[in-house]
């Protein structure tokens, strides 16, 4: 999804840094960490990694005499891993910079060490928009997307033409809360109801019972306040159950072209979704993507942002 840097980004890091935090050993590491075996694996995983090698390629960080390591780590979505992790790099490894971490729960946790420690985080992954609402700090830098960018996006766009009544079905920890909290606040805003929700456990396999409840509710939206695999297999789930046959619609509320891919045309002919960006709209994005097929990481959203 953001598997590149934005070289603006970059320029931060290298040049003005964040809240004066210094690197050290005269080199720059940066630590590219997400699930890399899990739920968002597709998403993210080493495909983060080699954005990230191709980003320092870009800026020409050797010829300006800098000396750049990228390195990566699989937080498997528990940030009591992602938190030692973090702890490990900085304090052993004299990791500076901390990048993408999908997960909210883990980014949260992540933004919280960053500060105390006056180091630099770059989320590109996460989406909780607590991390610049309540748990901001000048430390963090946060882009392509958030919950509250993805509630405006998705769900007033659904309202406005029509979709006024909603049904949740949410990945059970911060990032799907914080997702359904923001876009329940738009569709009550604009004029809409929301007639029930559901959480399911995060990751899930199962989405029987839920889509069941969702499909009961009559509801004319159904809001996937989820990501990743728990959404590919909410969607086909409610396929099999012939949910948007019957005339109920899915809001995917973040989803990639991996998703997409993954679906196969026809299961997701209908779903409505909200994409940051689309990597073919410019020709740079396009000469992203063919050097990032040629690493085989699929250019997505997330990845394209990091360059």
């Amino acid at each position: 999804m953001k598997r590149l840097f934005s070289l603006t980004a970059l320029a931060v890091v290298f040049g003005c840094g964040c809240a004066q935090a210094q690197y050290s050993d005269g080199s720059i590491k940066i630590g590219v960490m997400n699930d890399m075996s899990g739920t968002y694996s597709d998403l993210s995983g080493q495909g983060s990694v080699i954005a990230a090698r191709m980003a320092v390629e870009d800026f020409g960080a050797a010829a300006k005499g800098m000396k750049v390591e990228i390195v990566g780590a699989d937080h498997q979505n528990k940030p009591d891993v992602g938190s030692n992790v973090v702890r490990t790099w900085i304090d052993v490894d004299k990791v500076d910079v901390i990048v993408d971490v999908p997960t909210s729960s883990v980014a949260l946790a992540v933004n919280e060490i960053v500060r105390d420690k006056n180091k630099v985080f770059l989320v590109s992954g996460a989406a909780a928009s607590d991390l610049t609402g309540p748990k901001c700090t000048p430390n963090t830098i946060h882009w392509t997307y958030d919950t509250w960018a993805l509630a405006n996006g998705t769900g007033k766009a659904i309202v406005k033409t029509g979709g006024d009544t909603w049904f949740f079905l949410t990945a059970d920890y911060a990032f799907g809360h914080a997702l359904e909290r923001d876009t329940a606040a738009v569709v009550e805003k604009n004029g809409g109801k929301v007639l029930g929700k559901v959480r399911h456990p995060f990751p899930g396999t199962d989405f029987s019972s839920f889509l069941l409840q969702a499909q009961a509710s009559k509801a004319k939206i159904i809001g996937l306040a989820n990501a990743g695999s728990d959404t590919i297999n909410s969607i086909k789930q409610a396929s099999e159950f012939g949910i948007t046959q019957g005339g109920q619609n899915l809001a995917a509320l973040l989803a990639f072209i991996t998703d997409v891919h993954a679906l196969g045309l026809q299961t997701a002919q209908g779903l409505i979704m909200t994409e940051a960006c689309t990597p073919a709209s410019i020709r740079r994005s396009r000469t992203i993507s063919r050097r990032s097929r040629r690493s085989r990481a699929m250019p997505t959203a997330r990845r394209s942002s990091r360059r």
